[in-house]
């Protein structure tokens, strides 16, 4: 039986799926065994047990996509979040955006980085609007 990969906006979706779940068991058998999270200027972390604590504490945390675009094996993501360790009202924080890059290799999610949303790395991650 050939092996099969899933495709990267395929690992990308059931990630955030898995997120927005709170399914951290699920998570753990999405991310590649050299995984690591990324936030912004941070040192990585490894592992899952951030994950765990974060589901705990943030239990109504979500990632609400707004545009995608797959380069090679890593994934764009535009959006916005709610329920998040900001402890903003859902209001607030939907007017705040991120870019998520999601680095897939071998069907499994190598890093899940998130770097700040402006003009420059939309354009750089393909995530500009296309004008009519």
């Amino acid at each position: 039986m050939p092996h099969h990969t899933k495709h990267p906006l395929a690992v990308a979706i059931s990630f955030i799926d898995a997120i927005n779940n709170g399914d951290v068991d699920r998570l753990a058998t999405l991310m590649a065994p050299d995984f690591s999270l990324v936030v912004f200027d941070t040192a990585p972390q490894g592992g899952i047990d951030g994950w765990r604590g974060y589901a705990t504490a943030y239990p109504e945390y979500l990632i609400h996509p707004h545009r995608m675009k797959v380069t090679g094996d890593t994934v764009g993501i535009l959006g916005h979040t709610t329920g998040s360790h900001l402890g903003l009202p859902d209001e607030e924080e939907e007017q705040i955006t991120l870019i998520w890059l999601a680095e897939v290799e071998g069907g499994k999610m190598r890093t899940w980085r998130l770097i700040e949303d402006n003009a420059r790395t939309r354009r750089e991650h393909g995530l500009t609007l296309r004008s009519g």
